[in-house]
């Protein structure tokens, strides 16, 4: 591979396609953004080569490799690629820059394609987020919105987001809504890759020269951490706090989780979680009130007993400013309510 048939991770943009070699497996865990995945190997085809470069030889392996190889790309030519001009300039990568993806792109260039090898390939686009996950957060100002559960933060930073406000959901990043009983159904989590990937990739587009608002959360976000360096950031950073009255959050969580009345039986699974903070009596008192459907109480009950309490430890002892935190007060949480915090609360940041 000649030297000019390389690029590296800052020279992403130069390029009208990238092009993901790996497998579809690898590919779904995390990739480079807007990527797109011609894989050279099937996954299974991935471990039949592996196996025998370990059990046979190295030589043997390759043989095989070579021919799953070149009916791909080969495959590739004539059914996606055949249209493409003599000037086409695609950027191709696999894990780090070696055979799968080095084969392509000598096939490419040998056409008259400009095409290009990451070098390195995804292990150093990875190694890239990390370190800039690592630095990049410490540049912006964060605003934090606290509140107890159920006080609408994250539809107040959908709101802020709406109008005109900088905002990182990182809740929406993923796919998860912060608490015990947080998961979305039909929405799994993306892999902890991909989540960092995704919080990189917002970041860089925000002005740091303006405020971000971020809704303060643990450290875990369902199975995903938050990076360490932008945690800290959030943490140290000034704090507001949405103050709602009790029955304003009972009737927003009951309007925000229509997919647990919907089906009870997998909020009956999910109460299930809390059995190591809740004796058994109190898990089945709350299994009742689902199987009965009283909603308001149970909801009422779950703020009183489980949330309230574990929030207001975690907020104390995690955000540092966060008894000095300005308060919204409100006992509506409609629609027309969140957009009146929002409001407000964006008007209060200019004087930060």
């Amino acid at each position: 591979m000649k030297p000019s048939a390389t690029a590296n991770v800052t020279q992403l943009h130069d390029f009208e396609e990238v092009i993901d070699v790996r497998t579809p497996d690898e590919y779904a865990e995390d990739h480079i953004p807007g990527a797109i995945n011609y894989p050279v190997l099937s996954n299974e085809e991935r471990v039949i080569v592996g196996t025998m470069y370990k059990q046979v030889s190295s030589f043997e392996a390759k043989k095989l490799g070579a021919a799953f190889i070149a009916k791909r790309v080969a495959h590739y030519i004539e059914n996606n690629f055949i249209d493409k001009p003599k000037n086409w300039k695609p950027l191709i990568y696999c894990w780090r820059g070696g055979k799968r993806s080095g084969s392509m792109t000598h096939i490419f260039r040998q056409i008259g394609w400009n095409a290009h090898i990451l070098d390195g390939g995804y292990k150093s686009y990875r190694k890239d987020v990390v370190s800039q996950l690592n630095e990049l957060p410490t540049q912006f100002q964060f605003q934090v919105i606290t509140g107890m559960t159920g006080s609408g933060k994250s539809k107040v930073l959908e709101k802020l987001s709406a109008i005109g406000a900088q905002v990182l959901d990182l809740e929406n990043l993923a796919q998860h809504k912060g608490s015990v009983l947080g998961n979305l159904p039909e929405s799994p989590q993306p892999s902890q890759k991909s989540f960092e990937n995704q919080i990189l990739t917002q970041l860089k587009k925000l002005d740091c020269e303006k405020i971000v608002f971020v809704e303060a959360e643990s450290r875990k976000i369902g199975t995903l951490h938050v990076p360490d360096t932008l945690l800290d950031r959030m943490r140290n950073s000034p704090c507001l706090r949405i103050e709602a009255t009790t029955d304003a959050r009972v009737a927003f969580l009951i309007d925000d989780y229509p997919y647990f009345i919907n089906q009870p039986d997998n909020l009956i699974s999910t109460i299930d979680f809390l059995k190591e903070l809740h004796g058994k009596e109190r898990l089945d008192h709350w299994k009742t009130l689902v199987h009965q459907k009283e909603w308001r109480q149970l909801v009422s009950e779950l703020l009183e007993k489980h949330y309230d309490a574990l929030y207001k430890r975690s907020q104390n002892s995690n955000y540092v400013n966060y008894e000095k935190a300005p308060c919204y007060q409100t006992a509506d949480l409609s629609a027309k309510g969140i957009e009146i915090l929002a409001t407000q609360i964006l008007m209060g940041s200019h004087h930060v």
